[in-house]
């Protein structure tokens, strides 16, 4: 079952080198496709418009306590989580840089594009089932690349790796802990956060098995 997962699938087209800053086209391919339907699926959840996501409501309670915007923040949750990698042995990559990269495009793109769905309560409540499953399915992807993890994900692969606990459990006891230390910091909870906290792991655990399914039948 999907949800046992505990490590990332190798494909045929995942890099042996995590570190590789001369991947083969296809493997970065996969990694820019990945991010991009990462992107989206968290675009959707902002244009939701039913409340933030888990690292939104911690940066958002963060930056309440040590007035700072919400953008410095969040870099400053950034550099927190890229220092926890250290005792993880966890490594950042071409991955870790497209990362920011191509996500930042893509919630710049949505602003043009996703704007309608802001009309209906039950249309954004699709939205962000949608978008959480979306970005999951891109997370799932685009770790199977192989070419280093954005700083949240790479805490995420860290901690399995330290825990042997399946990717599923580890996500939401991360997203979990987030909107807890969040909302105790004065941040702001909602349907959105709640889903997003709950669905993320299954979505990533489910966009690996998506891949590894892919990969075998192509054999």
């Amino acid at each position: 079952m999907f949800l046992s997962i505990k490590k990332i699938p190798k494909t045929t087209w995942s890099s042996n080198d995590s570190l590789s800053y001369r991947p083969k086209l296809k493997t970065f391919a996969y990694l820019c496709l990945g991010l991009f339907i990462y992107g989206l699926g968290s675009s959707m959840l902002i244009h939701s418009n039913i409340e933030n996501a888990p690292w939104v409501v911690l940066a958002e309670g963060m930056s309440r306590k040590l007035d700072l915007s919400i953008g410095g923040a969040t870099f400053f949750i950034s550099l927190i989580v890229l220092l926890i990698w250290i005792p993880l042995k966890q490594k950042p990559g071409v991955g870790t840089l497209m990362n920011s990269i191509i996500i930042s495009i893509v919630m710049d793109l949505s602003t043009t594009f996703l704007n309608f769905l802001s009309t209906h309560f039950l249309i954004n409540f699709l939205t962000v089932l949608i978008g959480v499953l979306l970005a999951g399915i891109g997370i799932g992807i685009y770790l199977i690349a192989n070419l280093g993890p954005g700083p949240r994900d790479g805490l995420m692969t860290g901690l399995q790796k330290n825990s042997q606990y399946p990717i599923s459990v580890i996500r939401i006891f991360i997203e979990t802990s987030v909107v807890i230390i969040g909302f105790i910091l004065g941040g702001t909870v909602g349907i959105a956060t709640m889903l997003f906290a709950a669905g993320i792991g299954p979505s990533v655990a489910l966009g690996l098995k998506i891949v590894k399914l892919i990969n075998s039948m192509k054999r």
